[in-house]
């Protein structure tokens, strides 16, 4: 960890971490990048996981959900990925002796897990019936692990700064 740790302390004090860090408008519009990336993706997947769910727009096919969302998700979360990437690139160190930032990345790759579990087998094995209003069960559970795990990632990232470090 220390080899790592002292990987982190040279990227924050590079030249792009120190002009992001010191910078009285870089990081509030860095953060606000990613903030809105992550309302655009992830409020678009809690509305695609509310109806895999079947709370919201069951007269609707799951497939347009997908179809028409999916590029708007992706774009948020390119947003997300440059955005955080530069955000962790001022303060490399403090994130990674941040436990809140370890489970956030934990949760991220369950979240990522689920999505492709669910796009791989569970879309392309349980079709869906002609009568939209119930979807299978599979659909339900992708839905509330998605919903929960992107939660759980949210709240970790806003914990971040509030919660002690490892050490």
């Amino acid at each position: 960890m220390s080899a790592l740790l002292s990987i982190a302390e040279q990227i924050e004090s590079s030249a792009l971490g120190v002009v992001i860090a010191e910078s009285r408008f870089a990081y509030p519009i860095i953060e606000g990048i990613h903030l809105i990336g992550l309302s655009v993706s992830v409020g678009l997947i809690f509305l695609t996981d509310l109806r895999l769910m079947g709370l919201i727009l069951t007269r609707v096919p799951v497939e347009n959900i997908l179809k028409h969302l999916r590029p708007y998700v992706l774009g948020g979360f390119a947003a997300i990925f440059i955005s955080g990437g530069l955000l962790f690139w001022s303060s490399a160190a403090r994130m990674l002796e941040s436990p809140a930032f370890a489970f956030k990345l934990l949760f991220i790759a369950l979240a990522g897990l689920n999505a492709l579990y669910f796009e791989l087998v569970i879309a392309r094995r349980e079709q869906g019936p002609q009568d939209h209003t119930k979807l299978p069960r599979a659909f339900g559970y992708a839905g509330a692990a998605s919903f929960t795990l992107w939660t759980l990632t949210i709240v970790c990232g806003r914990l971040i700064p509030y919660l002690p470090t490892w050490s």
